[in-house]
């Protein structure tokens, strides 16, 4: 197979979805991969470094969406990418489909096989996780405490308040909204740091294992209307990250909640690239990262793991790289078929959406007939079990 690794055009990306390692092991099993010009240099990836690897190297993005079989990508196609889509072609990436209405509406015109790398589900001793969105969400995660302690600081427009504190003054209050890997990387950091922690779920046994893996550095508690309200109105910083694989994420800290908040507190919303978990929020870039609400600072960047490439894009390969090896080594429908939870990625097909909770986001705003747009995943494999 002729696997096809175009450079990201989002606004500020500089991951990849391959590294030269990821090359190596694909190229060894058979595989040819088409790499564009210059698509590593900021993951620290040199198209040499490709070559040696076995990757060819492609002048433009036309050749690599023209020529592959299978695209592999970090974030979904945009812009000038949209007219380039085939329908007798794969695409591996992260789509969040839910909160990208012009890429769904270019995959379903043009008959694309879509697998969404956040929906990809794995089950294990503690339940259902998903495991390639799982590595950038610790990124993510990690990233939101830093950049919610750095806009603290009054020169950014924030309180004032050290995320770590100092002996003798308060602690500053971090509320966490969402126990997912996002919200425990997220704790996990504002508590090293010093700072006082809790973690809302709705999930109680995630709550429960949360304190049993972290022996109590961080409090937990239910989350209801009521909890969030008290948390985020006595905290210096909120942090959302709320998760429905495939559909658009709730919208649980509300403006009223935001207006009651302290002069000066932060909002980090982790949740953006599915649209979002605070009514206020908008997706903002790396160059321009925050928005004020009244006397609020709102962090909304849509790719936070795009500020660390080289960490991001070792860590997103060393996930990714055996669905791709299996997707290569089998073609996606019997990849797919033999495994119910990489199947739970598919998200379009022949003008279709398999997902039902991308479809109801998308249903209105793209004008969708249910009858014949909404296709289940069972109708499309036949599973091997």
């Amino acid at each position: 197979m002729l696997i096809g690794v175009p450079t990201e055009v989002k606004d500020d990306e500089r991951r990849v979805a391959l590294t030269a390692a990821g090359v190596t092991e694909l190229t060894r099993a058979g595989h040819e991969v088409l790499v564009q010009a210059g698509a590593g240099v900021g993951s620290g990836v040199t198209d040499e470094a490709y070559h040696a690897a076995g990757a060819q190297i492609a002048d433009d993005a036309d050749t690599v969406w023209a020529r592959a079989e299978t695209i592999v990508k970090v974030k979904e196609p945009v812009g000038a990418e949209l007219p380039l889509i085939r329908g007798d072609q794969v695409l591996f990436t992260y789509l969040h489909l839910a909160a990208a209405q012009d890429t769904a509406s270019a995959l379903l015109e043009a008959g694309t096989t879509s697998i969404a790398y956040e929906m990809v589900e794995r089950s294990g001793p503690h339940g259902r996780s998903l495991p390639l969105l799982a590595p950038m969400s610790q990124v993510a995660g990690r990233l939101a405490a830093i950049e919610g302690g750095h806009h603290l600081m009054q020169a950014q427009g924030g309180s004032g308040v050290l995320l770590s504190g100092v002996p003798g003054t308060r602690r500053p209050r971090v509320t966490v909204v969402g126990g997912g890997v996002a919200g425990e990387h997220a704790a996990l950091v504002a508590s090293g740091m010093g700072a006082d922690v809790t973690v809302l779920d709705v999930n109680l046994d995630r709550l429960a294992q949360l304190e049993l893996t972290h022996g109590g550095r961080f409090r937990t508690l239910a989350s209801t209307h009521h909890s969030i309200t008290e948390q985020v109105q006595d905290a210096d910083l909120v942090i959302g990250s709320v998760l429905i694989p495939g559909a658009a994420a709730p919208k649980l800290v509300t403006g009223q909640m935001v207006e009651a908040m302290r002069p000066g507190s932060v909002l980090v919303d982790i949740a953006i690239d599915q649209g979002g978990c605070f009514e206020v929020s908008r997706p903002t870039t790396h160059r321009e990262p925050t928005f004020t609400v009244g006397d609020k600072v709102v962090y909304a960047v849509a790719n936070m793991p795009g500020a660390v490439p080289q960490s991001s894009t070792a860590a997103l390969t060393n996930a990714t790289l055996p669905y791709i090896l299996r997707l290569a080594n089998r073609g996606w429908r019997d990849a797919l078929a033999a495994d119910r939870g990489f199947a739970a990625g598919l998200s379009t097909v022949d003008g279709t959406v398999q997902h039902t909770g991308v479809f109801d986001a998308l249903e209105a705003p793209l004008g969708l007939d249910r009858s014949t747009t909404l296709r289940p995943v069972g109708d499309v494999l036949e599973f091997a079990d």
